[in-house]
Parts: C-alpha cells; sequence; structure tokens
C-alpha cells in the first residue's frame, strides 16, 4: 500500500540571527581548530568518536557510509501491540500518512480499521534524512499517523528520581485532601481545544518587532553566512501490509519447531513505490 509522507506539525520559534551590536554585520558559522584559532576547510576536517577522555577513533566516509541503514523510504513493520503500552515519553514527532495511488484508499482504510478494531498500533522502523528511526502507525481519526519514538536506550529510568510513593496511603494523602483535589480538577475540567493555547511569549515577540517596524527602528544588516546543509532526504514513505505473506509464514510456522522459530522473527515489509 503506497503512502505520501506528511509533516504533522510546523514550527513555531522564533527565528533569532546573531549580528554583532557595533557593526551591524552577521555573525556567521565558521570551523575553528581550537588549538590554533584559525579556520578549518571542510576536506580537512573527518570525524571522530570519543572513546576516552583525549581519544578518539576516526572513521573514514565510506567506514560512516557503509553503516547508513539500507532501507529507504519504506515502513518495516516488526509487530503489533495494545496501543497503551508504548508510555507517552517515547513519542517524538508526527508525520501524516496518506494514501498514494488507485488502490491504496482501500487497503489504507482497512489497516486504519483493523487497528481500531483491535485497539493495536504498528511498530516498526523507518529511515527519514540518511537516519533509522524507530516509528508507530497510529490511526487517528479518519489519518493514519506515523509518530517516531525514542529509542529505549534515550529515555532515562524514573527510578532515578526522588518520588513519591504510589497510592494514597503509601504517600501519606487524607481523604480529604484527595477529596479537595478530586473537586479542582472537576471545577476546571473542560474539553480539549488545541486553538485556547497559545504561545505567549512569540506573541509578544512578534507585536513587538511589528510596532518597532513600524516606526522605522530596523537595521540594514548584511547577508548572512549559509548554514551547513542537511543531506537531502526521503520525502514519500511507503507501506505495505503483505497480509498473505504473513499468513503463509505463520501457517509454515505451525507445521515445524524450527519453523515456529523463525516465524517469531518474521517482519512485515514496506514495498517503495517509485
Amino acid at each position: 500500500m503506497p503512502v505520501a509522507l506528511h509533516t504533522a506539525t510546523r514550527s513555531s520559534d522564533i527565528d533569532f540571527d546573531w549580528i554583532h551590536h557595533k557593526t551591524m554585520a552577521p555573525v556567521g558559522y565558521k570551523r575553528i581548530d581550537k588549538s590554533t584559532g584559525k579556520e578549518v576547510d571542510t576536506e580537512d576536517i573527518v570525524r571522530g568518536i570519543a572513546i576516552d577522555r583525549g581519544r578518539y577513533v576516526v572513521l573514514g566516509p565510506e567506514e560512516i557510509e557503509a553503516a547508513f541503514p539500507k532501507t529507504t523510504r519504506t515502513v518495516e513493520i516488526e509487530a503489533f501491540v495494545d496501543a497503551g503500552e508504548i508510555p507517552f515519553v517515547q513519542y517524538e514527532r508526527p508525520y501524516y500518512l496518506a494514501p498514494d495511488g488507485r488502490s491504496a484508499p482501500k487497503v489504507y482504510a482497512l489497516l486504519r480499521e483493523a487497528l481500531l478494531a483491535t485497539r493495536r498500533v504498528a511498530v516498526g522502523r523507518v529511515v527519514i534524512h540518511a537516519k533509522q528511526h524507530l516509528a508507530v502507525v497510529v490511526p487517528s481519526g479518519r489519518a493514519l499517523v506515523l509518530n517516531l519514538l525514542r529509542w529505549g536506550e534515550e529515555i532515562r529510568p524514573v527510578d532515578r528520581l526522588e518520588l513519591p510513593p504510589a497510592g494514597t496511603k503509601a504517600a501519606g494523602l487524607k481523604p480529604a485532601e484527595l477529596a479537595m483535589a478530586r473537586r479542582v480538577i472537576e471545577d476546571m475540567t473542560a474539553r480539549w481545544n488545541p486553538d485556547d493555547y497559545r504561545d505567549s511569549f512569540k506573541e509578544r515577540i512578534m507585536a513587538l518587532v511589528d510596532a518597532k517596524s513600524d516606526a522605522g527602528d530596523v537595521e540594514t544588516v548584511g547577508a548572512l553566512e549559509d548554514a551547513p546543509g542537511r543531506p537531502a532526504g526521503a520525502e514519500v514513505i511507503d507501506l505495505t501490509e503483505l497480509l498473505k505473506q504473513s499468513l503463509g509464514r505463520k501457517t509454515t510456522a505451525k507445521a515445524s519447531p524450527r519453523s515456529r522459530r523463525s516465524a517469531g522473527h518474521a517482519r512485515g515489509r514496506a514495498a517503495a513505490a517509485r
């Protein structure tokens, strides 16, 4: 089932550029040798991974390229899990998936409705901008959302924090205190509407910018040096659920113990549509 990948969010950050306060010249990007203070050409820079203080393993471009994940423009589904099992702290960035192709809408709807009926989400891997991500496909209304996940090793364990024990008695909470807290929550309960919440800092800064611009309080600054570019990545991701092949593997798995062991590692793959 070919699908197109669409960014589901947009940045609302304010873009501050660096400017020298005396000359009104832009402060750009330079690669400086920290031992000499001199600028270094791009072709003289190699990449290294620190293994100890002051000790690095240097990797060449070919070695780094060989380690890049080979799967592109696809989503490899590895498992279906209960929707509530993935903690919110692991979700990172959402993308909308839209059917792309004449036959795609029906298969798209089939996957969406099957996930809704089973209350499952699809966990897999995807490569975006030459970087491999853990991801989950989640039904959201009429859409399927591909949400990038943080790897498990990126999540800090909560047991390192000094937290009160779970449960009202263990935490030393009195029934009257809990009742009062519940009343406050009930009184402040409202329907969720994201438009009710605005970035007040951005609005105040942009109002100040507009006021100064209207008053003619504007400085002339030279062209900024281009920031280091990012490698181009895939803009379209294709998702294919090979139902017949998956069912065939399960049938074969029941035939022998060896097949059952192999089936545990089977993956649903997404075929790329060019």
